[in-house]
């Protein structure tokens, strides 16, 4: 047995049974593990960001983590944006990176970078085999390392040697680190502190966004008259009918100002101090109120539905102190697209325990208040900003959960750094619908532009910010990567391509001309 194959028999034995994957020269002897041992699922990505990407969508909504497949430092380097995103969204992920033979670095072959600094930017577990002999013991730490309670981007470099050189065997993974479960002083101060109503604010994230975590904040709201918000973009969050409905922290500085001014007390549960997406001239970097206090009850990898539970019997708030919430009545919409039809034909169009991925950006801004009435769903977003996120993490989200209908928004810009997903759900027949709002525009830099003051645009500056000359033709895009696609430009033609693709299996394609 080579190393190769001692570090695939580890990852399959430590519940690692998807590899993402997008080799080279140096992985080969990688590959030909991966076709001789049974247990793994090779997922092939035509772009890194897409392995990567795809990686953080299976773990939001599986819970463990696949592996990656990244050629040398260049491979890693195009998979970096989606593993920063992956990181601030805490997934757990194994990055596998080839490296070239250990005797061979010192030559300073074209391929040749300094991996481990590429790496640990966006990693917080890196390390480089030195031998066969230690190969599968390092994949077991990096298994250790992505899961548990505070999962992390676990990186393994793999010199080419190490792979095909003799191993012993494989690997036992380690029991992962374990967090505390939460701290009961903490959720004690909370509860003092939810005991003063509508001044003071649970800010949730994380677990706290489950249908179970919703359930008890919405209890204690009800009992305490505290208010529920969640931050602005969240990994993950059950909605739908029946879900406890919360508003989250508007992107707009002008908009979460007021939202947050009247609160003297915030508690965060898993959520991050509410500061400003960027910074702008004269305005505040905090979006709280000054003098806020600040109250952190749990932080990412303690259990927050069981803190939430303390909290709520710490107040005394019971399933009965549940105020009922009205939601908007879900209508087909009839007549021209804009942004308030698109969120119509969208709400009643979610399909029961659909997977909501909104990369949406200024087309989607005004989306979330109408989907409140939707058929249950979850809902994940992009939690680094780094664009080219929403289509990738479709295709883990796909690949974890097979019998769930995945809906992909995305704008176009963004859209079109990462069009290769498109390929990679036609090959794996991904049940993934991906709806592209074609404003042929950046349109949230034209705004962005605006807000931080850089004067008036010429027509250099509007140049950078379209996309026109020639405008983007979606549906000829996805049909070269093997997946069926219409255009529509009215209400009743998007609701009815909606209800088309929420009728069959296999991936859609859905351009949207604004």
């Amino acid at each position: 047995m080579n190393g190769a194959e001692s570090l695939v028999r580890t990852l399959v034995a430590g519940g690692v049974d998807v590899c993402f994957a997008n080799p080279g020269t140096s992985e080969m002897h990688f590959v030909a593990a991966l076709d001789r041992v049974e247990g793994m699922r090779c997922v092939l990505g035509l772009f890194e960001g897409i392995v990567t990407g795809a990686a953080d969508g299976y773990y939001r909504m599986k819970g463990t983590p696949a592996s990656t497949l990244l050629h040398l430092g260049p491979g890693l380097a195009n998979g970096l944006a989606n593993l920063h995103n992956a990181k601030k969204a805490n997934s757990g992920i194994v990055n596998i990176v080839g490296q070239h033979a250990v005797y061979h670095i010192e030559h300073n072959a074209p391929l040749t970078s300094d991996i481990e600094g590429l790496a640990r930017p966006m990693s917080q577990w890196v390390r480089t085999s030195p031998s066969a002999k230690t190969v599968a013991a390092d994949g077991a730490a990096a298994i250790a390392a992505a899961s548990g309670a505070q999962a992390q981007i676990a990186t393994l470099i793999l010199p080419a040697d190490t792979a095909w050189n003799e191993a012993d065997g494989i690997a036992k993974v380690p029991a992962p680190e374990q967090r505390a479960n939460f701290h009961a002083p903490a959720v004690d101060t909370a509860a003092k502190l939810a005991k003063e109503g509508e001044t003071t604010l649970l800010l949730l994230t994380g677990s706290a966004l489950t249908e179970q975590g919703l359930a008890l904040a919405e209890q204690i709201a009800g009992k305490t008259g505290c208010k529920v918000i969640s931050q602005t973009y969240n990994p993950r969050m059950a909605r739908g009918r029946g879900r406890f409905f919360v508003e989250r922290v508007p992107y707009v500085v002008d908009s979460a100002l007021p939202v947050l001014k009247n609160f003297k007390n915030i508690v965060l549960i898993e959520a991050n101090d509410p500061v400003a997406f960027f910074a702008y001239p004269n305005k505040p970097s905090m979006l709280k109120a000054e003098g806020c206090n600040v109250h952190r009850m749990t932080a990412n990898g303690e259990n927050s539905v069981a803190a939430l539970e303390a909290l709520a019997s710490a107040v005394g708030a019971k399933p009965s102190d549940v105020k009922p919430q009205k939601h908007a009545e879900l209508v087909k919409p009839t007549g021209k697209l804009d942004h308030a039809s698109v969120a119509a034909a969208i709400a009643a169009g979610i399909p029961e325990n659909a997977i909501v991925i909104d990369e949406s950006i200024t087309t989607g801004r005004g989306f979330f208040p109408v989907t409140a009435g939707a058929a249950p769903h979850d809902w994940l977003q992009n939690m680094g900003g780094s664009i080219g996120f929403s289509t990738p993490v479709a295709v883990g989200a796909a690949v974890a959960c097979p019998d769930r209908k995945v809906i992909c928004m995305v704008g176009d810009g963004s859209a079109m750094y990462t069009p290769q997903s498109l390929w990679t759900q036609a090959r794996e027949n991904l049940d993934v619908t991906t709806i592209v709002f074609a404003n042929r525009n950046y349109q949230i830099l034209k705004g962005e532009f605006d807000n931080v003051g850089a004067g008036a645009m010429g027509s250099r500056a509007l140049d950078m910010l379209t996309l026109d000359r020639p405008h983007l033709d979606w549906v000829s895009l996805a049909k070269g990567m093997g997946v069926p696609g219409v255009a529509v430009t009215t209400a009743e033609e998007f609701s009815k391509a909606l209800a088309d693709a929420n009728a069959a299996q296999g991936p859609k394609l859905i351009e949207v001309l604004m």
